[in-house]
């Protein structure tokens, strides 16, 4: 009997799921909870309580974590500073964050319609 073909995107997934090192994984879950209502779908700890494996649902995306483990090359980044929240060229309210981990996330929401022209001469007035 043949075996169905392994689905290379697995349902529930996207082309693209991030990945996390944080120095408090678990520390990183229950702030991206709070902060966008993201639900634990799965948690893997290590001997000595580090997290080997998490995974959070926010919205219809998955984002899986890891507690930092420089044995293994596993470092989180370095402390980024965020931009205010602004109206772009591109019809977007946009915006960049730093959580309490280091990583720098891009918040957006759709403001206005525009037209591939529309946006190249709104990118093009912005030096003047």
């Amino acid at each position: 009997m043949t075996q169905p073909a392994v689905k290379p995107i697995p349902d529930g997934t996207h082309s693209l799921t991030p990945h996390l090192i944080c120095a408090d994984a678990a520390g990183a879950i229950d702030f991206y909870r709070r902060a966008f209502g993201a639900v634990e779908t799965m948690r893997l700890p290590a001997p000595g309580g580090k997290l080997m494996h998490a995974a959070v649902r926010i919205g219809d995306s998955t984002l899986m974590l890891v507690d930092e483990m420089p044995e293994w090359g596993a470092l989180g980044p370095k402390a980024l500073k965020g931009s205010p929240v602004a109206d772009m060229f591109w019809g977007d309210r946009y915006g960049q964050l730093e959580d309490p981990y280091g990583h720098r996330w891009s918040v957006a929401t759709h403001i206005r319609d525009l037209s591939p022209d529309e946006i190249q001469q709104a990118m093009a007035q912005m030096g003047t």
